[in-house]
């Protein structure tokens, strides 16, 4: 394989990451907890764009029940942006010369 093939190839490998980060971040992901009455959105960078609790769980001696779903639904949506995140780069990378193993930087 000559210099210019293998510039080529990186130029292509390039553009295809970057193509992949932008996707990535357009992702949006739901975590729930307790049953659908705690559920917080997730973007593609883990950052929460909203969040939705049923009134049932507005109550003063509910709180820590509340607050303990709330992470739950947290991590849900962290685990659900995980999964999504990884059936998109192995889509957007099939085909490319990636050694085996080899982990993306994101």
């Amino acid at each position: 394989m000559d210099i210019s093939e293998l510039m080529k190839q990186a130029g292509e490998m390039q553009a295809k990451m970057s193509e992949m980060q932008e996707k990535l971040a357009d992702l949006e992901v739901t975590g729930e907890a307790g049953g659908g009455m705690v559920k917080i959105v997730l973007n593609g960078k883990g950052y929460a764009s909203a969040v939705a609790i049923d009134r049932a769980l507005m109550k003063e001696d509910e709180a820590e029940i509340l607050e303990d779903l709330i992470a739950a639904a947290i991590n849900d949506g962290k685990s659900k942006l995980e999964t999504a995140s990884q059936e998109q780069i192995k889509a957007m990378t099939a085909g490319l010369p990636l050694p085996p193993g080899f982990k993306m930087p994101f």
